[in-house]
């Protein structure tokens, strides 16, 4: 499942959703029997490869991204931007899987940034007190990590932030959102207020608790996914393929509406 929120138009996260999945596929294809040990490095490659693209393109715009594959108990995130992904197993243990890439909340990020000879500030309204959070100038981006956003000069990188971790047969739950659901909820708040319901239930509650103190104020997304173990599973015919199920779905010509459109994603816009 993935995830883009874009900013300065839609045009970056319209091309990221048509054409990323595919780039990832092309990377991992030529090493399909230890494609999990590839993936990363095919995930950094296809991020890498669509902001190229995109800027052949002359698209001015750009977008996050979060990027989740899950193959039975191994879980893997690539991302830019400030959309987040926690994943809670069943033992209680939280697990940050995603970077925040806002100047605000990563100092790593403001010093690469600046020693590329850009410049990190908030916006300096003429004649007036400096506002906002921080940017990077030109351009007056506040993300380190994007795709796309052509204008703001070669400091602002669209090499993702990779984890990958291997959950116990107990399960977990995954919690992906966009930043419009982290500026009013915590990671534990979110949790808390979704626990114990099921994915597509949860999701929502997670969206109107966000919502709750101040209205709807940005694009707010949230997809929970829950891997569960065998036993909770409701039965289902063996295949041919069984130990490479999720690699072969990936390779199905329909698979990026599918997963973009997913009945436990809800989707708000301003």
């Amino acid at each position: 499942c993935y995830l883009f929120d874009g900013h300065h138009g839609s045009g970056a996260a319209i091309y990221a959703k048509s054409n990323l999945l595919n780039n990832v596929l092309r990377a991992v294809l030529p090493r399909r029997d230890d494609w999990l040990a590839v993936l990363p490095r095919s995930l950094v490659a296809a991020f890498v490869k669509t902001d190229k693209d995109l800027q052949a393109a002359a698209e001015s715009s750009g977008t996050t991204v979060t990027f989740v594959i899950i193959d039975e108990w191994v879980v893997t995130v690539a991302s830019v931007g400030d959309s987040r992904c926690i994943l809670e197993s069943a033992d209680g243990s939280l697990y940050h899987l995603s970077a925040d890439h806002r100047f605000d909340s990563n100092r790593d990020e403001v010093e690469r940034v600046t020693a590329w000879g850009s410049k990190v500030g908030q916006l300096n309204v003429v004649g007036g007190p400096e506002v906002g959070p921080l940017r990077c100038w030109p351009g007056g981006l506040c993300l380190s990590r994007s795709i796309g956003e052509m204008y703001v000069g070669e400091c602002i990188i669209p090499v993702p932030h990779v984890k990958q971790v291997k959950l116990s047969h107990a399960g977990g739950r995954i919690i992906i959102a966009s930043d419009g659901v982290w500026d009013d909820l915590t990671f534990e708040m979110a949790l808390e207020c979704s626990r114990g319901y099921p994915s597509d239930i949860a999701a929502n509650r997670i969206v109107n608790e966000a919502i709750l103190p101040r209205g709807l104020r940005d694009d707010t997304t949230c997809i929970v996914v829950d891997i569960l173990p065998p036993e909770k599973l409701a039965p289902s015919p063996p295949t041919k393929w069984q130990g490479k199920t999720v690699l072969n779905n990936m390779f199905r010509v329909d698979l990026k509406n599918n997963m973009f459109h997913q009945k436990n994603q809800m989707h708000l816009l301003n």
